[in-house]
């Protein structure tokens, strides 16, 4: 009788940690660009925007590298095109949450 209290207990206590998982509210702007690097929790994105340039007439091509937060049922690789959404800042430097992967690195 005591084993199947010890049993009862620990499956309430997994399922109140799968409760406090974290769930972020995302608001902003969404963005799309290639994973350059990857972290445990977190990926780098780059993603390339054209400038004009009033003084030479011409255009530029500029980059932008953006830090995410990766979900554990996302599996992002590098080299992939993921979109990400703005969200609440969740560290000094992560800003966006990654939402879901739109294309993998060897497909066109």
């Amino acid at each position: 009788m005591g084993k199947t209290k010890t049993k009862d207990k620990k499956q309430t206590e997994k399922s109140q940690i799968e409760k406090k998982e974290i769930v972020v509210g995302t608001r902003g702007r969404i963005f799309q660009g290639r994973v350059i690097r990857k972290f445990p929790g977190r990926i780098t994105i780059e993603m390339d925007r054209t400038v004009y340039i009033y003084k030479y007439e011409r255009y530029m091509v500029k980059k932008t590298r953006i830090h995410a937060r990766l979900p554990k049922e996302l599996n992002a690789e590098i080299g992939d095109l993921v979109k990400v959404q703005e969200c609440r800042p969740l560290s000094k430097i992560i800003h966006f949450l990654a939402l879901e992967i739109v294309r993998k690195k060897g497909e066109k």
